[in-house]
């Protein structure tokens, strides 16, 4: 092959995977950057919800991309020797093993990493809270949250069973009496499959079974599946009663 095609092609290889892996760095910073920023934790909670796993693909993507480019300026001297057909060998070699890393990595993040974001995220939304007054707040428990949440809140939690019930998570600053209540979606985490032990066990779907009312609780049966093992179960949650704000 043309000499000077190949040291065109090698300079063209390794500035793409400098780019490639400048680039991931970028993504990389600007996110964790992005993340630390946010001092509320419950903001920062949600944008690690949409973005944690997003960013982390566009990180591993772009070093994929670079494996793939410098792969392609391995022995080019030998390989321009040998003709077109070990030129085109190397590079669906080097397309190969970008595609064979993506998909180790890919069940790797699905039943490592996935538990990873879990841990982090539920550590985050355990944090203490601070109220505005600078006093420690303190997490009420599910039997307590009620007497702070609104009816249609509460109403919610029950009742919107049938697409994807929602958490409530009610802190309290004990000295001033001032309340701050965040809201939770289950649906959008993953739990520790039973089967298989890995964080992949998802909610599929939720169906209320018994509707709660003033003066009874329900039920809510939500039924989750694990997309690595496909292991089903369902769990029953008792629903509080539709009971008015109790201040």
């Amino acid at each position: 092959m043309n000499p000077e095609f190949l040291a065109s092609w090698n300079n063209f290889m390794q500035t793409a995977a400098l780019i490639s892996l400048g680039a991931a760095i970028v993504v990389l910073a600007v996110y964790e950057f992005n993340k630390l920023k946010i001092s509320d934790f419950k903001t920062r909670y949600d944008f690690m919800t949409r973005n944690e796993i997003k960013f982390f693909w566009y990180v591993v993507i772009l070093l994929i991309a670079g494996i793939i480019f410098i792969f392609n300026t391995i022995n080019s001297d030998w390989v321009g020797s040998k003709g077109i057909l070990w030129f085109g060998g190397r590079a669906f070699l080097a397309v190969s093993l970008g595609i064979l890393v993506y998909y180790i990595l890919d069940t790797l993040v699905r039943i490592y990493y996935m538990g990873i974001v879990e841990k982090k995220l539920n550590e985050l939304r355990n944090r203490p809270r601070v109220s505005p007054a600078g006093n420690l707040m303190r997490k009420l428990s599910e039997e307590e949250e009620d007497a702070h949440l609104e009816e249609s809140q509460i109403a919610e939690e029950a009742l919107k069973g049938e697409t994807h019930s929602v958490d409530y998570d009610v802190w309290v600053d004990e000295k001033t009496g001032y309340k701050q209540i965040e809201k939770y979606y289950s649906f959008m985490h993953a739990l520790e499959c039973p089967e298989c032990g890995y964080v992949t066990l998802r909610i599929s779907r939720e169906e209320v079974t018994l509707q709660p009312t003033a003066e009874q609780g329900g039920e809510l049966v939500k039924h989750y599946k694990c997309t690595f093992c496909g292991h089903k179960e369902r769990r029953q949650i008792n629903l509080s009663k539709l009971s008015k704000n109790v201040q």
